[in-house]
């Protein structure tokens, strides 16, 4: 009688067991100044590294991004099949191209105007079929200012073509060219050197002949790059930004 009431009470308990919830999974999908960066790169730093740290335990971050990469060299390599292999309905695809499809002496990846339309067409159509959310992004600019100081940009053309495609397949667009140059602008000329991976030689293991990159940032800039796209999240993604981590109650 025992073992019957025991058998009963597992059954019943398994009848009305609830299934977690899926986790959504929000992809990345993007080039160097994104991408995680292994210790020998240190303190280089994609933005895609602290972006991970906003999100509750409902959300897990594929960063798929990777150094040097371009739309094209991105979809030749498998890296794009490979999110779509994975990619489910609720999933979020944040797409940041253009720093290597712009660069014309680089035939490996680069990309015509009307080529880059294509595949970033491509990506927003793959992943809507797999009923995920396409999400695209402007490439970050590189760190540029005229002789009066005034931020400039450093990727107009193919910001303008990013533009474009999100506007006639109606999908979210988060203008990160635009965001950082201001960004840029606010820390003026010579601070807004301590947001990229600037070093003397000598001053680190990694770098002993010391670094003058404007393109790729520190852990500050990632930081303060990856708050700017927090920002754009909340604005337009609202259904996202609800998977925020709450700040704590004082």
């Amino acid at each position: 009688m025992k073992k019957s009431l025991i058998a009963i009470a597992t059954l019943l308990l398994f009848s009305f067991k609830v299934d977690k919830p899926k986790k959504i999974t929000i992809f990345l999908a993007g080039d160097s100044t994104m991408s995680i960066k292994g210790t020998k790169a240190f303190p280089e730093t994609g933005w895609g590294m602290p972006f991970v740290y906003f999100w509750d335990s409902s959300i897990n971050v594929v960063n798929t991004a990777k150094n040097g990469r371009s739309t094209k060299s991105f979809i030749l390599e498998g890296i794009w099949q490979s999110i779509i292999n994975q990619a489910a309905e609720g999933d979020y695809v944040m797409i940041q191209f253009g720093h290597n499809d712009e660069v014309k002496e680089k035939t490996d990846r680069y990309t015509t105007p009307d080529e880059y339309k294509n595949n970033l067409t491509k990506f927003i159509k793959e992943t809507k079929e797999k009923k995920a959310i396409p999400i695209l992004l402007t490439p970050v600019s590189r760190r540029k200012f005229d002789e009066k100081g005034v931020a400039l940009q450093t990727h107009e053309i193919y910001s303008g073509l990013v533009r474009e495609v999100a506007a006639k397949n109606e999908v979210i667009l988060i203008d990160m060219d635009k965001k950082s140059i201001q960004l840029f602008q606010k820390f003026g000329v010579e601070n807004s050197n301590l947001l990229f991976l600037k070093l003397k030689p000598g001053e680190h293991p990694n770098y002993p002949e010391g670094k003058d990159d404007n393109t790729h940032f520190n852990e500050l800039g990632a930081r303060l790059v990856a708050q700017l796209m927090l920002e754009e999240v909340k604005n337009k993604i609202p259904s996202l930004a609800q998977h925020l981590i709450k700040p704590k109650q004082k």
